[in-house]
């Protein structure tokens, strides 16, 4: 008897990641916890320069700034409680000092260019298709920063829409790296103030975008387009609310580990698994707390990790600890 429904998945054969890759991920929150294992590991990544960005426009707008060598200036920031901020950036960019705000944005998005350079994949997780319009600009935003409602419209964008959006979206990575795998996945954290079911028909709207864009692609020369099933791996296999966090929203950290295993297993080589039980070994010994910090044992052992990150640094220059 099977109690457990298992979402098929495939070895990724085309451009695994390895240490020798380098990944950019963008998107909602569910893009951070894969980035953060990513960066647990060692690998060569980089996530969310502009901060979490949740619908496809914002990461569009990210994408087609960074191609166009967009320089921002006092008129792309506002003051509103005590903070400047930018409405194509999350809050977590916002300062008290304008001019700052203003540079930080401008080396942000030279970096994500630099980063769409170079990157072997590019990771984009879509959270929701509910965006707001600032009705005084007609533009949609990135994030309202707080600013009262009534200044904004809210609209679901349609199949269409986010398929012409995500479509730009690949044009400008191919446009500055031809060479780069793009991975779609939509977040499965579930945007319960929009509604639980304005949430299903948002998601379903993500869902069907990327797919046409992935046949699309399988049909012409490029099939360097992918997706990943976080979101259904979530919904079927964990189908329980015990991997939720107290707010029965976001996945907690037993189901986010569940999902990094399963991305493990389609996108990392798997000759890579060596390197990264080493890396897994050194950073626990890094947060080991001895009981008598200056005994023998202590100290052999403190050596006996100098001499792994040592090792493991000879073989990879790039990592750090």
């Amino acid at each position: 008897m099977n109690l457990h429904t298992k979402i098929p998945l495939k070895k990724q054969s085309n451009n695994p990641i390895d240490y020798g890759t380098n990944i950019l991920l963008l998107g909602s929150c569910f893009s951070e916890n894969i980035g953060n294992k990513l960066t647990y590991f060692k690998f060569r990544s980089y996530q969310n320069p502009f901060g979490i960005l949740f619908h496809p426009k914002a990461i569009e707008i990210l994408i087609t700034d960074a191609l166009n060598d967009k320089v921002y200036t006092d008129n792309d920031v506002f003051f509103h409680n005590e903070q400047w901020h930018c409405f194509n950036a999350h809050s977590k960019l916002s300062n008290t000092s304008k001019e700052e705000l203003i540079r930080y944005l401008n080396h942000q998005l030279q970096q994500t260019k630099t980063q769409l350079q170079t990157a072997s994949h590019v990771v984009i997780t879509l959270g929701t298709a509910w965006v707001y319009r600032f009705l005084e600009t007609n533009s949609i935003v990135a994030n309202c920063h707080k600013i009262p409602q009534k200044n904004f419209q809210k609209e679901l964008l349609g199949v269409d829409a986010i398929t012409e959006s995500l479509q730009n979206i690949i044009s400008s990575i191919q446009k500055l790296n031809k060479a780069a795998s793009v991975i779609f996945t939509v977040s499965p954290v579930r945007h319960t103030k929009d509604g639980f079911i304005e949430n299903t028909q948002s998601k379903s709207h993500l869902i069907t975008a990327i797919h046409n864009v992935i046949n699309h692609s399988s049909s012409s020369e490029n099939n360097e387009i992918s997706y990943f099933p976080s979101y259904e791996i979530m919904m079927d296999e964990l189908r329980d609310y015990r991997f939720y966090n107290e707010d029965m929203v976001h996945p907690n950290q037993l189901a986010i580990n569940y999902i990094w295993e399963k991305f493990k297993t389609v996108w990392i080589r798997e000759s890579s698994y060596k390197t990264m039980e080493t890396v897994d070994g050194i950073q626990k010994g890094l947060l080991h707390k001895p009981f008598n910090p200056n005994s023998e044992a202590h100290q052999k052992f403190l050596k006996n990790l100098q001499n792994k990150i040592e090792a493991l640094k000879r073989e990879f220059t790039y990592i750090s600890f």
